[in-house]
């Protein structure tokens, strides 16, 4: 796997060169003089310069861009940067090195700080193709981790309900997520597992969210 795919792209940026307005005068002879235009006021588009390309705006809410539902993510582990998140061939979230399952991710905001989180079938800077799954957690019901697998999309299912907030680390594209208090995060093992945090509990890992362009349409 190429660890650049999983890094976003650096944008542009665009010199747009001043423009100063100059009033004319009339030549000599011309009884009626033409009159200067308003020196405040400049009309036209320079030659030369190039518009700078749009830039996602902030959707309702306040949240970020790459939480608004109108967004692709690829995830990856803020300490695992060379793997990246999938929802692999056999329908559970593991990190991944090569280009398996459903890597391409949008969270949907439900209510407050709820998601639910859409997986699709694609590789980082790809479109997400075909119809989604999406996360949720599993109890193998012997007392063992909780973990997240995909699943037919419900959003009033609990166990696809995420909790999706800053990381506490000062970059804004770094998340912790959750579900009812238990936190995901990777164990050496048993891979990415969901744990509640008490006393003594490894502190739950941050998520960087890369933005991969706009989320599919269904």
């Amino acid at each position: 796997m190429v660890t650049s795919r999983w890094i976003t792209g650096l944008g542009i940026a665009v010199l747009a060169g001043a423009v100063a307005a100059c009033g004319t005068t009339a030549p000599a002879g011309d009884a009626t003089p033409t009159s200067d235009p308003d020196p405040t006021t400049v009309t036209g588009t320079p030659t030369g310069s190039l518009a700078p390309p749009p830039e996602p705006t902030a959707p309702a809410g306040g949240l970020p861009q790459v939480l608004s539902g109108t967004r692709q993510v690829t995830i990856v582990r803020a300490e695992g940067f060379e793997s990246g998140l999938s929802i692999t061939d056999d329908g559970r979230l593991a990190e991944v090195d090569g280009d398996e399952g459903r890597q391409l991710f949008v969270a949907v905001p439900l209510q407050g700080r709820l998601f639910l989180i859409e997986s699709y079938q694609g590789t980082g800077g790809g479109a997400g193709a075909g119809g989604p799954v999406c996360w949720r957690v599993r109890d193998p019901g012997d007392g063992g981790s909780l973990s997240v697998e995909g699943a037919a999309c419900d959003a009033g299912d609990p166990r696809q309900r995420f909790d999706i907030v800053a990381g506490g680390t000062g970059a804004d594209d770094i998340f912790m997520i959750s579900n009812s208090s238990a936190y995901l995060r990777h164990s050496s093992r048993s891979g990415l597992i969901l744990e509640e945090q008490g006393d003594g509990s490894p502190t739950p890992d941050g998520f960087r969210f890369n933005d991969n362009g706009p989320a599919p349409t269904s």
